[in-house]
């Protein structure tokens, strides 16, 4: 009796015209509020940091690194993605109609489908991207130095809106395969076809656990580097460690701070998304009774959505200061044995 009222509740709202009555947009307008100001500030941020790298690698031929470029891309891709898709909730909210009623033949109900898998594959790709590129920095420097440049970077965008087009446009054969969720203010893949919603969260499944092992392995070389460092102070063709780290291990010691704060930035990038879309995959390999049953599929949406909000306020937080704040916290033990074996040299 009770699965046969959440299927009948299920079919009122794929088919609904009107808003149920109570709905507010509260909700969605503190999100779009949210989504545009973060991702501004975000901008400006990073603007500021363009200026002041350019400012200090005049006269290097050293411009803004290739990382800061693909930050500024994940940025401008969330703002785009909240631009493109929150106004479309407050029209229905507005209008007090459903996606489906918006348009003739459901067409904004396909736009906003389309929309949100796009902008979500497109976020996780550009994740994805952000840890190759500390990967193949820190595990492959002579590779990277050879072959990855700033220019490449430019086209990773272009590159990962395209193959986010062609693969969220399959569905588009047949606009049938969208469905419109309660209350009616957001539509996704219909949950009956599950082998494009499954290999969809594959998808995002197998990009999470990549970024994951990128980062495990900058992580490995992070600590090799900072062992190899430590030696380096007491190694017998150094003399006396009274002499200075030199210029050369100060530069080194600058770079492995810097490499820890962009690993900082991005391990919670990336553990953000995980989190966000972890109810959308549990949601994508769930029976379509029980995901209605403990409506499931509009919470799975709402974490999805989130994450383009959460992102820019992660970077405009995670300012220089905080971040040498948590490397202190998170190398203090390596310090204090670092410390340690500086005090056993001079000695």
């Amino acid at each position: 009796m009770g699965n046969t009222s959440s299927d009948s509740s299920s079919e009122n709202c794929t088919l609904s015209q009107w808003l149920p009555s109570g709905e507010s947009p509260a909700i969605s307008s503190v999100m779009f509020s949210a989504g545009v100001v973060g991702n501004l500030i975000a901008l400006a941020l990073l603007a500021r940091r363009w200026r002041a790298d350019a400012g200090r690698s005049a006269g290097r031929g050293n411009a803004i690194s290739l990382f800061h470029v693909l930050v500024t891309e994940l940025v401008f891709t969330d703002l785009l993605g909240t631009c493109l898709i929150s106004p479309v909730v407050l029209a229905s909210y507005a209008r007090n109609q459903t996606l489906v009623a918006l348009a003739p033949e459901g067409r904004v109900c396909t736009y906003f489908a389309f929309a949100m898998t796009f902008f979500s594959l497109a976020t996780m790709l550009m994740l994805f991207a952000m840890a190759l590129e500390r990967y193949l920095a820190i595990g492959h420097p002579y590779f990277y130095q050879r072959w990855v440049t700033r220019r490449g970077g430019l086209a990773v965008l272009p590159t990962i809106y395209t193959v986010s087009l062609l693969f969220c446009s399959l569905p588009l054969r047949d606009p049938r395969q969208y469905a419109q969720y309660c209350p009616g203010t957001w539509c996704f893949i219909k949950h009956d076809k599950t082998t494009y919603l499954r290999l969809y969260a594959t998808v995002l499944l197998f990009l999470i656990l990549a970024v994951l092992a990128c980062n495990l392995s900058v992580i490995l070389n992070l600590i090799r580097m900072h062992r190899r460092s430590r030696r380096s102070r007491c190694g017998p063709s150094l003399g006396s460690c009274r002499d200075g780290p030199g210029v050369r291990r100060r530069g080194e010691r600058v770079s492995m701070a810097e490499e820890t704060d962009h690993l900082i930035l991005l391990a919670i990038m990336t553990i953000t998304f995980a989190v966000c879309s972890l109810p959308f995959t549990i949601f994508a390999y769930m029976n379509e009774t029980s995901s209605r049953r403990e409506n499931w599929d509009l919470q799975a949406l709402r974490f999805l959505s989130i994450n383009s909000i959460i992102d820019p306020w992660i970077f405009a937080i995670l300012r220089p200061p905080v971040l040498r704040l948590i490397r202190s916290v998170l190398c203090c033990r390596v310090s204090l044995r670092t410390q340690d074996a500086i005090d056993l040299c001079r000695q």
